[in-house]
């Protein structure tokens, strides 16, 4: 045995000298050591038997920064104390709130930029290029387009060299981002109208005046780009000044066309007009003008002198005196003498003789330039010869000083215009005083105003995970770190739901890519708020979160646009739809007036403005907001539904318990009526008289009807009215008025969604002929008597010979005198027609002005590019609703797929195409509408008379 042991032993050394002889089943090899032998005994150790991570991702992931817009890193250098700055923010008098605004390219960013450049001397321009400070996005630098509205806070001297707070808000010139716009308005005193003088008064231009003066806002014009008047047009300068001419009489034209203020008009000579070049930093009024005459001759009143360069005035160089008469055949107007003519020598000396005799006028005109910079390129040249010549835009200071209202002057009319609850309240006194130093505690005591904040915009961070608010404060301070009380569009002071309080995380004054902290920010400025993003949608209220009990909200915007175009989204991996919707919450606050919501169907719609718009809202959510594919169906339009004639027969509907009955008839308003409701020309909240006396006067109603108006629908700006036409001897009115919440409350909700498809009524007035209410409160409930009126407003919007109605566009397209006849050809194939084309005045384009049913509106600006090789230029935005050609009721019609229709078949097409998206029987059904067999008879009838069965 012992030997037996011995020799195994000696059979193991063996095996020890030559490894890897034997053999060794796959199974026993051993090529790693055990978890044991790695980390030691009683160690747990788990083995993952498969790999879960796909190759393709790495085990550890790089760290993935979302960046979406351009940031400065550090404060950038500037010519002022950030400390000045700051302490400006307490002298209310010496604030403007601005905004710039004015059609699609007529030069809003780049006039910002120069302003950017004369504060900050380290930002510069490439000169090839434009620095567009203000368009912070990477897709509106990639666009070449405003998208958002950006704010710029910066502090500029005027003529005086007195100092002055500007906080200017830079707006989109698109017409379909007009939204921003009205955003920037809310929270401004006064605008500045950009107009380009070489394309003259366009579409927006001619919106955005009519919009900044329903918002009572100061208007100030700035003509700028006036380098193309002569170097582009190569106009002569008398010429020249018919041109500017024409634009000041045309916008003073459309003043008083939208504004009942006689006393708004605008003029070079009452210094609320300036004229400017942003390319070449040329920026002056008739003031600034004159200023440099003074500096360079001594003794000139330029006050006086400026008076004298507008208009039909000569100077007669023989008595050294103004005249209104010319002195010779040959005398040229003041303003062609003194401004223009030396405007026009600078340009063409510098663009003609830059060696020979330049130096020589420069020497003159006292600019001294060294060598290298009379070597640069004639454009970066001429920037900076009129850069010396100009000065900074003090011009442009002085207007906005002397024309748009500071915070304190402005308050009145903003809380008026804006504040829900009237500026007779202490709250309403204290915000009209712009009164900063609120405190709580003292309020009683003292009457000082307690916070008010009203924030219209919110900016998403630069990964875009959370916003912050951006609003004005318009009484008492806001303190950094502080708890408000935010307050959202839904809140009244007898339904507080929508009220949150919130802690206010940092303060700070932003200019477009950087943004100044500071701690605290006092009534009449401009401010973007951390932390208060939660709870708010589009529009906000923050005040004290204890104390100000009767604080009430800040009007919504209102937009001068509608958004009327539908596109419906889903996720393309159905698990990933809590992020869509979570990126559509996001969209949702990033732009104004997107609508979003879920239809019956259970799909998610985003309605926006138009096709650049909503291509914006996609971009933000897939890339922005919800990092997943989306897919969109083809784009829609919202319909309305309206009736042509008065309902065939009088139609009523009982209640389930039988003891309540509503008759009622449906017809069309007049004409106009519903556009005034809408436009808040007429408010049903005043008071009986003074509604009956519009109505009485405007629309020829009579007394009784006008007096018994009892609601707009589907709301209190709604297009459609419902009549109380009962007669108190045929019907208990105690008795109906007891019901008169509930009746009103189904004919909103029968108008928000028609029998048609679903849409809104429009332009619709019902008539209630005769009601049977019971007696006791019981049998009389809403639950009975809300559907039943919904079930009466529909039967009689169904017996008054129904219509569709759809959106139209107004067009404005620019294009060269060849191409006018391909435009005409594109709008005919998609039903559109041409109102007027005639030629832009001082050249070579023409302006077709046309409509085109937004439905085939798609696609248009491509098909017009293609169609006259790129040099047509359109934009569209929505004007009026229109009726859809053909009855939607019409039974005999066969809509046969993927087949376009005729004309008469549309309205049909329209309808149970979009029954059918949205998850509706296919055809409208009368009998659900009529409960009485008799009338459901007579309803056959008449719709057998009227349609073929």
């Amino acid at each position: 045995q012992l030997e037996d042991d011995d020799d195994d032993d000696d059979m193991g050394d063996h095996d020890e000298d030559h490894p890897g002889m034997e053999v060794v089943l796959h199974e026993d090899k051993k090529y790693y050591p055990t978890a044991e032998e790695v980390y030691g005994p009683e160690v747990e150790t788990i083995v993952q038997e498969e790999d879960t991570q796909p190759l393709t991702e790495p085990i550890i992931k790089p760290v993935k920064t979302k960046k979406f817009s351009l940031m400065e890193q550090t404060l950038p250098v500037t010519v002022y104390e950030m400390d000045f700055l700051a302490d400006l923010m307490d002298n209310s008098e010496l604030i403007r709130n601005v905004t710039l605004c004015g059609h699609l390219h007529h030069g809003k960013t780049c006039f910002v930029d120069c302003l950017i450049e004369q504060t900050h001397p380290e930002i510069r321009k490439r000169y090839d290029q434009d620095l567009c400070y203000t368009d912070i996005l990477f897709t509106e630098q990639e666009r070449g387009v405003g998208i958002k509205s950006t704010p710029v806070t910066i502090v500029l001297p005027d003529t005086k060299g007195k100092s002055f707070l500007f906080n200017i808000i830079d707006t989109p010139g698109h017409v379909n981002f007009s939204d921003e716009v009205t955003a920037g308005l809310r929270i401004s005193d006064g605008v500045v109208l950009f107009i380009d003088a070489a394309e003259g008064v366009m579409l927006n231009t001619e919106r955005l005046i009519k919009h900044a003066v329903q918002e009572r806002l100061a208007v100030t014009v700035c003509i700028n780009k006036i380098d193309r008047l002569i170097l582009e047009l190569k106009l002569p300068p008398t010429d020249a000044y018919y041109k500017l001419r024409h634009i000041v009489d045309e916008v003073n034209g459309l003043i008083s066309m939208y504004s009942t203020d006689e006393n708004l008009v605008l003029s070079p000579l009452l210094g609320n007009v300036c004229f400017s070049s942003s390319q070449y930093s040329i920026c002056f009024t008739l003031g600034s003008f004159a200023k440099i005459y003074a500096d360079t001759y001594g003794d000139i009143n330029y006050q006086e002198f400026a008076k004298r360069l507008w208009g039909d005035i000569y100077f007669n160089p023989k008595t050294r005196k103004f005249t209104k008469k010319a002195p010779t055949s040959s005398s040229q107007r003041s303003f062609v003498e003194f401004i223009l003519e030396p405007l026009y020598k600078i340009l063409a000396q510098v663009v003609g003789d830059v060696d020979t005799t330049l130096p020589r006028t420069l020497d003159e005109l006292g600019i001294h330039l060294t060598k290298e910079e009379l070597k640069l390129n004639i454009r970066p040249l001429l920037r900076l010869v009129c850069k010396k010549f100009f000065g900074e835009f003090t011009g442009f200071v002085d207007m906005c000083v002397q024309h748009i209202p500071s915070p304190k002057v402005g308050a009145k009319t903003k809380i008026e215009h804006t504040y829900t609850g009237g500026v007779d309240s202490d709250l309403g006194e204290a915000m009209s005083e712009c009164d900063p130093d609120a405190d709580v505690s003292l309020s009683v005591s003292h009457g000082k105003g307690p916070l008010m904040c009203h924030t219209t915009k919110m900016y998403s961070t630069d990964d875009g995970v959370q916003f912050h608010a951006f609003g004005r404060v318009l009484s008492g301070t806001i303190h950094a770190g502080q708890p408000v009380k935010v307050l959202g569009e839904n809140y009244t002071l007898e339904d507080e739901e929508d009220s949150q309080i919130c802690t206010v995380g940092r303060l700070w004054i932003s200019v477009a890519r950087y943004h100044i902290e500071v701690n605290r920010v006092p009534a009449g400025n401009w401010v973007l708020i951390e932390g208060v993003d939660q709870p708010i949608v589009k529009t906000a209220t923050v005040t004290e979160p204890r104390g100000n009990e009767e604080a009430q909200i800040f009007r919504p915007l209102k937009f001068n646009t509608t958004s009327v175009i539908k596109i419906a989204v889903e996720p393309v991996n159905p698990s990933e739809l809590p992020k869509m919707l979570d990126g559509l919450r996001k969209v949702n606050k990033s732009y104004p007036s997107l609508t979003t919501k879920v239809e019956e169907s259970g799909e998610h719609v985003i309605l926006g403005t138009g096709e650049l718009y909503l291509d914006c809202v996609m971009h933000d959510l897939r890339k922005m907001y919800s990092e997943i594919d989306i897919k969109v169906a083809d784009p829609v339009v919202t319909f309305c539904e309206t009736v042509v004639e008065t309902s065939s027969l009088k139609c009523f509907a009982e209640t389930p318990n039988k003891k309540n009955k509503i008759t009622m008839i449906a017809e069309p308003l007049e004409k106009g009526l519903a556009e005034d409701i809408e436009n808040e020309v007429v408010q049903i909240t005043w008071n009986r008289k003074k509604l009956g006396e519009f109505f009485q006067t405007k629309y020829d109603w009579d007394l009784l009807a006008a007096r018994s108006i009892w609601a707009f629908g589907p709301d209190a700006t709604g297009p459609n009215i419902l009549v109380d036409d009962t007669l108190p001897s045929e019907v208990d009115k105690s008795l109906l008025g007891s019901v008169k919440d509930s009746i009103v409350q189904g004919f909103q909700w029968g108008t928000r969604e028609g029998p048609l498809c679903d849409e809104l009524i429009r332009n619709v007035k019902f008539k209630i002929l005769d009601a049977v209410i019971a007696q006791e409160p019981l049998h009389r409930g809403g639950g009975q008597i809300i559907p039943t009126a919904r079930r009466v407003v529909y039967s009689a919007f169904l017996m008054a010979t129904p219509r569709l109605m759809e959106p139209y566009y107004f067009v404005e397209v620019q294009a060269p005198a060849d191409c006018v006849s391909a435009v005409y050809t594109v709008l005919a194939r998609r039903r559109g027609h041409v109102t007027q084309d005639a030629p832009i005045p001082g050249s070579p384009l023409y302006t077709i002005k046309a409509f085109i049913p937004a439905i085939d509106s798609f696609g248009f600006e491509t098909d017009l590019r293609t169609h006259t090789q790129g040099q047509a230029f359109s934009l569209s935005v929505f004007h009026h609703w229109q009726i859809v050609p053909g009855d939607p009721l019409d039974k005999s019609i066969v809509i046969r797929p993927l087949e376009p229709q005729p004309a008469p078949h549309l309205a049909r097409e329209f309808m149970i195409k979009t029954r059918r998206r949205k998850g509706l029987s296919e055809d409208v059904s009368i009998s659900k509408f009529f409960d009485d067999p008799m009338l459901l008879e007579l309803a056959k009838q008449d719709v057998v008379l009227n349609y073929p069965m």
